[in-house]
């Protein structure tokens, strides 16, 4: 017996019956198995990768299979392409699958892939496909230069994800909490977020990181690495020479410079004159060589760069070797005088004290005499 066709019983039904009915009756002649029926799978693929669209039929009977994209273009009529894109391709068509491939998947593709079957009735399916778009690793865009005492106005952004990427600023191990912008560009979206943190001196070439999160990375991270760069006056310190300096010794001064900018130059000087003839000066350093007493003095380093200046000074004294001689030789000599001196300071007390006691015993003594008379 031949299978009562759905076109025809439904042309059976009386007018007065409802839609509702008509499309009841016609699920559950679907039961049946000679129904035929065509279902889709939705499909999530990475921009760039290659997606796999399935049509899985039901009881089918060789009837017309045509497979449309999301603007309702043929791609395939019965296997046989319609559409000129090579990028689709039919891989797989039996009585029970259809399945075409699309490559070098790109946003413009997302959307919904119909799954036709003509029979009495046209039967149709809508697989949805969904692109992701996973963040390059974020960039890092100085808003606001950091100089001491001041703050730092940093901004992470990501250009381009689908969804919208996650952002997180991290130093040593803790969140640095953000101001996040969010844009939407049509199917992607660009993410920013701004932080805002003083900085000291001591905080130049301090590490930072901005990480971006997405569903599309798997657990993974993307992460850009940034270094404070923090903006500061000089300071200078002159490293002097060890020991004493004596006529005819060369002398070498070293300036220890930083800041930030380091300064390109440092300036050496005298003070209230000028530098000697035989002064050179290379880099920081500045050398003097046969030293003389006229090279004694004051000697001056300066560096400067866009946000100070700082100076620091060295007071040069060269000893005649006679003179240092002759010090040296007249320290015995001042050690014996000041024993000496203590000496005649402790004779010169015990004669007050044995005076002083000689004159109380006399006093004693005349007091008694008239009482003694007197008996």
């Amino acid at each position: 017996m031949r299978p009562v066709r759905s076109s025809v019983l439904c042309r059976l039904l009386p007018a007065p019956y409802s839609l509702a009915l008509r499309s009841l009756v016609l699920v559950l002649l679907c039961i049946t198995p000679h129904c035929q029926a065509v279902q889709a799978e939705n499909v999530t693929v990475l921009e760039g990768g290659t997606a796999q669209i399935s049509c899985r039929l039901q009881n089918y009977d060789g009837s017309i299979v045509v497979i449309q994209n999301p603007r309702r273009q043929t791609l395939f009529f019965n296997g046989t392409r319609a559409l000129k894109d090579d990028r689709f391709q039919m891989v797989l068509f039996t009585q029970r699958l259809v399945r075409i491939t699309l490559t070098n998947v790109s946003v413009s593709d997302e959307g919904g892939y119909f799954c036709q079957l003509y029979t009495d009735s046209t039967h149709h399916q809508v697989a949805t496909l969904s692109v992701l778009v996973p963040p390059e690793t974020p960039t890092v865009e100085v808003k606001q230069e950091a100089v001491e005492g001041g703050e730092a106005e940093l901004t992470c952004v990501s250009p381009r994800s689908k969804p919208a990427a996650t952002l997180r600023w991290m130093r040593k191990g803790r969140e640095i909490a953000g101001v996040v912008s969010l844009q939407d560009n049509g199917k992607t979206f660009s993410v920013s977020s701004t932080i805002r943190i003083p900085v000291e001196r001591k905080d130049d070439g301090a590490a930072l990181s901005c990480e971006a999160f997405h569903p599309a990375l798997n657990g993974q991270k993307r992460i850009r690495h940034y270094r404070l760069d923090v903006y500061f006056a000089p300071t200078v310190r002159i490293v002097p020479p060890a020991g004493i300096l004596r006529e005819g010794d060369s002398l070498t001064l070293t300036c220890s410079v930083t800041g930030n900018p380091l300064p390109r130059n440092t300036q050496w000087s005298k003070i209230n004159d000028t530098l000697p003839e035989r002064a050179e000066i290379s880099g920081t350093t500045l050398q003097i060589s046969r030293l003389s007493q006229s090279h004694n003095g004051t000697y001056l380093c300066q560096a400067q760069n866009d946000y100070g200046r700082a100076a620091d000074h060295y007071t040069l004294l060269v000893y005649d070797p006679g003179a240092v001689v002759e010090t040296h030789s007249a320290v015995p000599y001042a050690v014996i005088g000041g024993v000496l001196a203590l000496l005649v300071f402790t004779v010169i007390c015990v004669l007050i004290v044995t005076i002083w006691c000689s004159v109380r015993q006399k006093g004693s003594y005349r007091t008694r005499e008239p009482i003694l008379a007197w008996y």
